[in-house]
């Protein structure tokens, strides 16, 4: 375990924020994470790609960093391969793997950033797929005790961009590895969106050509981090009653729906922000991303409360306009 002193958390957050943390413990091993919670005194809050947080200011307490690696084949069949995944593992270098293998399941989660410590407790998805989707079990350690956790995915209670992990357990527990099932056999996911033009483009829909479809659409509409500072998706998309969102289609009938399993019509937030005015604009150093409206981008010297403060006036005026309250994808420190 390596432990640094008054360090700057700016190369450790994808939106570039210049704060400082009192301590930061960067935990190799398991027993490490559960000797460092176990001795904690303070707050705390885990960290691992850094790329759905943003620190309001500077953070005094410990920043823990969960540095847990590899990648373990457990079980494999003619029709499935199941691994074990370490925290700390780079996502979208996990996809690459599993692409190159052969294994199916996760290839429309290409380029997402981060790491696989986050997959469970933000239930990261895109293009019509989640990380639910494949997870069979997660392990963590309890933070009160450093006491080691198996959840089975239904303990998980995973739902959109949500999980155990941001409810019951927020604070509780710290991931330190998944367990997968991917598909030995190959059957395409394409439904979604721009998916199947943009797969077209490369010839037969095979895993390589998925992923190399899925970061293209990514890349053409979401800045780089080493270009802008951002967080990827700032909000979630609402999901609103049927009457509502019969209401809002008379008055406003080129609205994107979509009508869920449950009841509900999911509303695509990028759009109300885009109809509120709000895409392209900037507000000092922060911005709303000029091909995305779902991203909030650091201009280059933004501060936490300069990028929540543009996040409050979206949602104020999203609200205004369409009698929608927003929810932020991002956890603020």
């Amino acid at each position: 375990m390596t432990i640094h002193r008054n360090i700057s958390l700016k190369p450790y957050n994808t939106f570039g924020i210049d704060a400082v943390a009192d301590a930061m413990a960067d935990c190799h091993t398991t027993s490490e994470l559960a000797n460092t919670v176990r001795t904690l005194q303070g707050r705390s809050v885990v960290v691992g790609g850094g790329s759905n947080i943003l620190f309001l200011g500077d953070f005094h307490g410990t920043v823990i960093r969960p540095l847990l690696y590899g990648i373990e084949v457990t079980d494999i069949t003619d029709r499935h391969v199941d691994i074990r995944v370490g925290a700390g593992v780079v996502w979208d270098g996990l996809v690459a793997m599993c692409v190159a293998n052969g294994w199916s399941g996760i290839e429309n989660l290409s380029y997402i950033p981060g790491r696989v410590g986050a997959a469970p407790v933000q239930n990261v998805g895109a293009y019509g797929a989640e990380a639910a989707d494949v997870i069979r079990f997660v392990n963590a350690i309890s933070t009160d005790t450093g006491a080691p956790l198996r959840l089975s995915a239904d303990e998980c209670m995973f739902g959109y961009r949500r999980s155990i992990f941001k409810h019951q357990l927020k604070g509780k527990a710290i991931v330190t590895s998944i367990e997968m099932r991917l598909a030995t056999s190959f059957a395409p996911n394409l439904d979604y969106g721009p998916v199947r033009a943009a797969v077209e483009q490369y010839g037969r829909p095979t895993l390589a050509n998925i992923r190399r479809a899925i970061i293209d659409i990514r890349r053409a509409k979401l800045p780089e981090p080493d270009d802008k500072g951002s967080a990827g998706s700032f909000f979630k998309n609402p999901e609103i009653s049927e009457a509502q969102a019969d209401a809002l289609l008379r008055s406003h009938p080129d609205m994107p729906t979509y009508k869920l399993a449950n009841g509900m019509v999911k509303v695509p937030a990028g759009w109300l922000i885009e109809q509120a005015g709000w895409k392209g604009r900037r507000q000092g150093n922060a911005g709303v991303h000029d091909r995305q409206a779902l991203i909030i981008v650091n201009h280059g010297s933004a501060t936490g409360t300069e990028i929540m403060a543009l996040a409050e006036h979206i949602c104020a005026d999203v609200r205004q306009k369409f009698g929608i309250s927003l929810d932020m994808e991002v956890v603020i420190v």
